[in-house]
Protein backbone atom coordinates (compact mmCIF):
# COMPACT_ATOMS: atom_id res chain seq x y z
CA UNK A 1 0.00 0.00 0.00
CA UNK A 2 1.32 3.45 -0.77
CA UNK A 3 1.48 6.72 1.57
CA UNK A 4 -1.98 7.76 0.54
CA UNK A 5 -1.21 11.71 1.83
CA UNK A 6 1.80 11.90 -0.18
CA UNK A 7 0.14 11.23 -3.33
CA UNK A 8 -2.58 13.31 -2.37
CA UNK A 9 -0.05 16.24 -1.91
CA UNK A 10 2.27 15.23 -4.75
CA UNK A 11 -0.99 15.42 -7.36
CA UNK A 12 -2.81 18.49 -5.64
CA UNK A 13 0.86 20.31 -6.63
CA UNK A 14 0.47 18.64 -10.02
CA UNK A 15 -2.94 20.30 -10.42
CA UNK A 16 -1.72 23.52 -9.27
CA UNK A 17 1.54 23.32 -11.39
CA UNK A 18 -1.32 22.81 -14.67
CA UNK A 19 -3.60 25.30 -13.77
CA UNK A 20 -0.70 27.83 -13.83
CA UNK A 21 0.34 26.07 -17.19
CA UNK A 22 -3.55 26.87 -18.53
CA UNK A 23 -3.26 30.22 -17.21
CA UNK A 24 -0.34 31.53 -18.09
CA UNK A 25 -1.02 29.90 -22.29
CA UNK A 26 -4.08 32.09 -21.89
CA UNK A 27 -4.59 34.20 -25.09
CA UNK A 28 -2.28 32.05 -26.89
CA UNK A 29 -3.69 31.60 -30.27
CA UNK A 30 -0.76 30.39 -32.64
CA UNK A 31 2.69 28.64 -31.65
CA UNK A 32 4.01 31.54 -32.77
CA UNK A 33 3.15 33.48 -29.59
CA UNK A 34 6.24 31.79 -28.18
CA UNK A 35 9.03 33.18 -30.09
CA UNK A 36 7.37 36.23 -31.87
CA UNK A 37 8.27 38.65 -28.37
CA UNK A 38 10.47 38.32 -25.43
CA UNK A 39 7.31 38.37 -22.98
CA UNK A 40 6.37 34.87 -25.25
CA UNK A 41 9.96 33.21 -24.87
CA UNK A 42 9.28 33.76 -20.93
CA UNK A 43 6.33 32.41 -21.41
CA UNK A 44 7.46 29.07 -23.33
CA UNK A 45 10.07 29.17 -20.60
CA UNK A 46 7.85 28.85 -17.76
CA UNK A 47 5.39 26.88 -18.92
CA UNK A 48 8.28 23.91 -20.21
CA UNK A 49 9.43 24.31 -16.38
CA UNK A 50 6.50 23.78 -14.91
CA UNK A 51 5.89 20.50 -17.43
CA UNK A 52 9.21 19.58 -15.41
CA UNK A 53 7.74 19.60 -12.61
CA UNK A 54 4.45 17.91 -13.61
CA UNK A 55 6.20 14.92 -15.04
CA UNK A 56 8.77 14.56 -11.95
CA UNK A 57 5.80 14.22 -9.64
CA UNK A 58 3.75 12.04 -12.51
CA UNK A 59 6.89 10.00 -12.20
CA UNK A 60 6.93 9.87 -8.03
CA UNK A 61 3.07 8.70 -8.14
CA UNK A 62 3.26 6.37 -10.74
CA UNK A 63 6.34 4.70 -8.67
CA UNK A 64 4.92 5.33 -5.63
CA UNK A 65 1.75 3.58 -6.51
CA UNK A 66 3.00 0.55 -8.87
CA UNK A 67 1.26 1.79 -11.70
CA UNK A 68 -1.93 1.19 -10.40
CA UNK A 69 -3.19 4.48 -9.82
CA UNK A 70 -3.01 6.00 -13.50
CA UNK A 71 -4.18 2.56 -14.97
CA UNK A 72 -7.57 3.98 -13.39
CA UNK A 73 -7.56 6.70 -15.96
CA UNK A 74 -6.62 5.42 -19.22
CA UNK A 75 -8.14 8.55 -20.87
CA UNK A 76 -5.40 10.41 -19.93
CA UNK A 77 -1.59 10.23 -21.79
CA UNK A 78 0.26 9.71 -18.23
CA UNK A 79 3.33 8.29 -20.15
CA UNK A 80 3.70 10.94 -22.47
CA UNK A 81 3.49 13.45 -19.75
CA UNK A 82 6.08 11.76 -17.79
CA UNK A 83 8.18 11.13 -21.14
CA UNK A 84 7.73 15.26 -22.17
CA UNK A 85 9.69 15.77 -18.57
CA UNK A 86 12.60 14.15 -20.14
CA UNK A 87 12.24 15.50 -23.65
CA UNK A 88 12.69 18.96 -22.09
CA UNK A 89 15.50 18.46 -19.50
CA UNK A 90 17.57 16.47 -21.89
CA UNK A 91 16.37 18.45 -25.42
CA UNK A 92 15.68 21.75 -24.31
CA UNK A 93 17.10 23.15 -27.21
CA UNK A 94 15.44 21.30 -29.48
CA UNK A 95 11.74 21.23 -28.64
CA UNK A 96 9.34 22.93 -31.04
CA UNK A 97 7.31 25.14 -29.54
CA UNK A 98 4.61 24.11 -32.12
CA UNK A 99 4.67 20.53 -30.15
CA UNK A 100 4.42 22.69 -26.46
CA UNK A 101 1.36 24.39 -28.42
CA UNK A 102 0.04 21.30 -29.53
CA UNK A 103 0.34 19.43 -26.04
CA UNK A 104 -1.22 22.58 -24.62
CA UNK A 105 -4.34 22.62 -26.81
CA UNK A 106 -5.24 19.08 -27.17
CA UNK A 107 -3.97 17.49 -24.28
CA UNK A 108 -4.16 19.96 -21.25
CA UNK A 109 -7.66 19.85 -20.12
CA UNK A 110 -7.87 15.73 -20.25
CA UNK A 111 -4.62 15.95 -18.05
CA UNK A 112 -6.26 18.25 -15.63
CA UNK A 113 -9.26 16.53 -15.62
CA UNK A 114 -7.54 12.75 -14.45
CA UNK A 115 -5.48 14.55 -12.17
CA UNK A 116 -9.02 15.73 -10.36
CA UNK A 117 -9.84 12.56 -10.39
CA UNK A 118 -6.72 10.99 -8.64
CA UNK A 119 -6.94 13.51 -5.99
CA UNK A 120 -10.33 12.47 -5.35
CA UNK A 121 -9.96 9.08 -4.97
CA UNK A 122 -6.59 9.26 -2.72
CA UNK A 123 -8.33 12.12 -0.17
Amino acid sequence: MFDRELVHSLMVQVREWLLTIKKRSQGLTTAEAFIASDKGQETFDSICMLFIAVGENLKRVDQMTEGQLFEKYPEADWTGAMGFRDVIAHQYFQIDHEEVFAIIQDNLEMLLQSVENTIKEVR
